[in-house]
């Protein structure tokens, strides 16, 4: 009895972009698909992209198999359904490939089947949920960012079919898959309507509930970024075939480098598998430089919770916000204008540095020249001696992630010969399987006095400025002489016909049909399941759901506190006192506050779960 073959698994590299510009370097460094804002409601308001912008970038991008996802994963209120409406319209009959969308209302609208990704905001943290939205029609679920690797493989172990999306790298939203209202109660800027005032990023007071300091002026809700560089291979293990990459404001720069580097070891993983797994587009990458993560702007880096343990402390960028940078060296002496420094770094006209101050700020500076051990800033300093100078602006690194050009390309078989006597044929298939023949007549073709195969060759071999490269090249045509001109016009032809064979074969997905008999995981809708549309209603009735609350954007709770965050992230662990350990008791068990101006959140410790809550006062006080 045969054996049954059992087919490789695609993995994919997900890259943001917040422009199309970006969304092509992305996917020519070796991205699998890229994510972008639609022309409105993506959670990214300032990374917004016309119709046109994503047609461009679809252009570039399918000839790779490579894939193209819209976010339109903000709520949407009653009077712009109709305007929801035509715009995944317009994108669907623009080429996307799915999109990301968070608002159950969209499940009711009446758009074309395009496949649906239930956004991260969607808080996917356990198999029930995961079963739910699978049921709901959805094609892919993006995991929410802190759960560990057996988390994960117990969703995947409930639903072996679908695919998981997790995230691997960039900025980390404190709050429990970024189900986040701090930002709306406290200034009226709604992160699900992406415009997040980041208020995570603030300094914070934290006070008991007598009002003692305990901490001062400290960044408290301000993690780390994401790195899980090392845990690629342990995560495709465990389910994930959608390994993202967070980054829809980040620069150009930026994204190619990130790219790139999960790029090379996404293709480790891929050849040490033992054709278990495949990547899912085709083509190989050159970015033009050596990538390097620690390069990019970054605050530090942490897996977060992936080990199934909680870190003990170093989750959080408690002195600043900012990216310091790596170490360069100690100041040995600073007269404002001059400073001497005993450096491990050699340094760039251009590069940016910091250092923190006697109060613990982080301050930053431009050098207009460095020469030795001796430093010229752009500004006047103060530095006090001893203190660690950082690099966070690398000027000869930045020039060259610019300067370089990166190119994907993918081999092409090319087979020549001739039909009837005087025409002229090539046959071309690509590494994705796509083929095209062109042929040409030659009136009077003649043998050639000498030798023709290596011309030929020559001219099928220049395939610069298209998206491939020569592979495998069989010259049937023997002696005949074929003028140089009309070799290369057929060629050329031949590339044309393959690229449109790849348009017209291209294959899409689908919306899943949705289950009306499955139940939502509870009879109540709370505001974390943001209900702003009498659709999304419709939605959860027609799941089992009897009791609302709308989402806060529509209407403001009347209690006298609203939650607006829970977190695995919890401060007693991070500032060593946790109630578990001998120094938590020095500090009072119960209620806490973190204050900056006018924001003020209680926050609640949950050990139980081993995380905490925060709450606004909905009182004004």
């Amino acid at each position: 009895m045969a054996k049954k073959s059992i087919r490789p698994i695609p993995l994919e590299l997900l890259a943001p972009a917040k422009n199309a510009d970006t969304a092509i370097s992305a996917i020519l460094s070796g991205a699998d698909a890229v994510y972008m804002g639609a022309p409105s409601h993506g959670a990214r308001k300032d990374a917004a992209n016309s119709i046109d912008d994503i047609r461009r970038v679809i252009e570039v991008a399918h000839p790779f198999n490579a894939k193209v996802y819209a976010t339109v994963n903000t709520i949407v209120y009653d009077d712009e359904i109709r305007d929801v409406e035509r715009l995944i319209s317009s994108l669907y009959t623009a080429g996307v490939d799915a999109l990301i969308v968070q608002d159950m209302g969209i499940l009711r609208m009446d758009i074309p089947p395009i496949e649906l990704h239930a956004s991260t905001q969607c808080d996917i943290r356990d198999a029930a949920k995961a079963r739910f939205l699978a049921e709901a029609g959805f094609s892919r679920l993006v995991l929410a960012r802190e759960l560990s690797l057996d988390e994960i493989n117990e969703i995947h172990s409930a639903l072996p079919d679908m695919p998981l999306e997790a995230f691997i790298h960039g900025a980390l939203c404190v709050s429990y898959s970024g189900d986040c209202r701090a930002s709306c109660m406290t200034g009226g800027r709604s992160a699900n309507r992406g415009e997040c005032a980041q208020i995570c990023r603030l300094p914070y007071t934290l006070s008991d509930a007598r009002g003692r300091t305990l901490v001062e002026s400290k960044h408290l809700l301000s993690l780390r970024d994401l790195n899980r560089s090392d845990s690629i291979q342990a995560m495709a293990d465990a389910g994930v075939t959608s390994f993202k990459i967070e980054g829809r404001l980040k620069e150009e720069g930026y994204v190619k480098n990130t790219v790139a580097w999960y790029s090379r070891i996404l293709d480790r993983v891929v050849e040490q598998s033992g054709d278990r797994y495949v990547r899912q587009s085709f083509g190989k990458s050159k970015p033009g430089f050596n990538p390097s993560p620690d390069k990019s702007f970054n605050r530090g880096f942490t897996t977060y919770f992936l080990s199934g343990h909680a870190p003990v402390k170093g989750l959080a960028s408690l002195d600043t916000p900012k990216a310091t940078g790596l170490p360069v060296g100690k100041v040995t002496r600073c007269d404002s204008r001059i400073i001497t420094a005993s450096l491990t770094a050699q340094l760039a006209n251009g590069d940016g540095l910091g250092y923190f101050d006697t109060d613990g700020q982080f301050r930053g500076f431009r050098l207009n020249r460095a020469d030795g051990n001796k430093l010229y800033p752009a500004t006047p300093q103060n530095i006090k001696p001893g203190t660690t100078l950082y690099r966070n602006r690398d000027k000869e690194w930045d020039d060259a992630i610019s300067s370089a050009k990166a190119t994907r390309t993918m081999t092409v078989d090319m087979n020549l010969r001739l039909i009837g006597g005087d025409t002229v044929a090539i046959e071309l298939t690509d590494e994705a399987g796509c083929s095209a023949t062109a042929t040409m007549r030659i009136e009077g073709i003649s043998t050639a006095v000498t030798p023709q195969e290596s011309p030929r060759r020559q001219i099928l071999n220049k395939l610069g400025g298209t998206i491939f490269r020569a592979g495998n090249i069989v010259d049937l045509a023997g002696q005949y002489f074929i003028p140089a001109s009309r070799l290369t016009a057929l060629r050329r032809e031949g590339i044309e016909l393959l690229l449109r064979a790849h348009a017209m074969t291209y294959r899409y997905g689908y919306r899943l049909p949705e289950n009306r008999e499955a139940r939502f995981i509870s009879d109540t809708a709370t505001i974390h399941d943001n209900v702003a549309n009498q659709l999304a209603e419709q939605f959860y009735r027609d799941h089992g759901v009897t009791s609302f609350t709308p989402a806060v954007e529509v209407k403001r709770p009347s209690d006298a506190e609203t939650m607006v965050m829970t977190t695995r992230y919890c401060l007693r662990r991070e500032l060593g006192r946790c109630l578990l350990t001998p120094k938590g008791k020095e500090w009072p068990d119960g209620p806490m506050y973190i204050t900056n101006g006018n924001v003020r959140l209680r926050v609640e410790f949950d050990c139980e779960r081993c995380g905490m809550n925060l709450f606004t006062d909905n009182s004004g006080h």
